[in-house]
């Protein structure tokens, strides 16, 4: 019998039994959902959890997914390295990419024998969007000899042309590894302006920005702090260099979730997506989280529904060219075995 005053999800209910079983989820993360939407979430959640067991089935989520998704049907979250990692590590048969496409894309190349599903195709990334194949064989062409460094936020096609991929957490680690006086370093040119900050290596960058982290500015940053006495700032490295310059901290997304774990403010502005400030905010309730939102509308257009569909349907599969998937994976297995 279903709850009174519940709302349907399609053609889902939310009974009792529904309710019951999804009770742990909302109350960990009722703080950051409200609970007038739970009667929308539990039902999807309920199904999508039922639908993994079915069929040997892993959600692997980005930080920057929404807390019911995070919280509620993922089994594997993380920054793009971390997702790289534990993708190549599963041994389940379908694995469900809750990010862009890159990042479903990279989960196939690792996981090539197994069925990758893309809840929307449209799902992207400006700063994969922001550069082609083609461009990478002109930068070769333009510098010859000269390492190519890419971030993993781009297509599988631009991987397969460059000598090994990075993340934000390791770029630094990575570009240092080639050993190399040199190195082409794309696509976002605010990340590759923080390598060069922070190595002796001459960086030749691409002009891509991604979308939610370049509207940040150091006047924006700023104007937090005199609204909030002994506010702690920490920044992603996607940002513009000014807004680097006025943060505590700079890191990835792992390492921003690191550093307040391990340092505890009482007040910290997370200059980044803002859904993975609610996701912190629910490990860590007793930490005050300012909240400058900027969404990730990419990142937006995974919803439960669509994740449902998804393992219902076993598609969109994500597809590879065999021969471009083979020339990426050695970029990404090189990512891999650098840390």
């Amino acid at each position: 019998m279903a709850i009174a005053g519940a709302q349907d999800s399609g053609s889902l209910s939310f009974t009792e039994e529904v309710a019951e079983r999804t009770a742990a989820i909302f109350e960990r993360i009722k703080t950051v959902v409200p609970p007038l939407e739970w009667p929308l979430h539990a039902p999807e959640i309920d199904a999508i959890n039922r639908l993994k067991a079915q069929r040997n089935a892993i959600v692997l989520a980005h930080n920057y997914q929404t807390p019911e998704i995070f919280y509620g049907v993922a089994d594997i979250t993380g920054d793009s390295l971390a997702l790289a990692r534990r993708a190549a590590e599963t041994d389940a048969d379908v694995i469900v990419l809750a990010g862009v496409h890159f990042m479903a894309e990279t989960a196939k190349l690792v996981n090539p024998e197994k069925t990758v599903l893309m809840p929307d195709l449209e799902a992207g990334c400006s700063l994969a969007s922001s550069i082609t194949g083609a461009d990478v064989r002109a930068l070769r062409a333009a510098h010859p000899g000269v390492p190519v460094v890419t971030y993993v936020n781009t297509s599988a096609e631009v991987k397969a042309e460059c000598d090994i991929c990075c993340t934000s957490g390791n770029a630094i680690k990575v570009v240092e590894a080639l050993n190399a006086p040199r190195v082409i370093f794309l696509p976002d040119t605010y990340l590759a302006t923080h390598v060069a900050r922070n190595t002796d290596v001459e960086i030749i960058d691409w002009q891509g920005r991604c979308e939610v982290h370049e509207r940040f500015t150091g006047a924006e940053i700023e104007s937090f702090r005199e609204g909030h006495d002994g506010l702690t700032v920490i920044a992603h490295p996607e940002c513009p260099p000014d807004v680097l310059d006025a943060a505590d901290f700079v890191g990835s997304t792992a390492g921003m979730i690191d550093y307040v774990r391990r340092e505890r403010p009482d007040q910290v502005l997370m200059v980044t997506e803002c859904s993975m400030s609610d996701n912190v905010a629910v490990e860590l309730p007793e930490i005050d989280f300012v909240r400058p939102c900027n969404l990730c509308p990419h990142m937006k257009r995974i919803t439960l529904p669509k994740i449902r569909r998804a393992l219902e349907t076993l598609s969109p599969a994500v597809e590879l060219d065999p021969a471009v998937a083979a020339r990426a994976r050695v970029a990404v297995e090189r990512m891999l075995a650098v840390g």
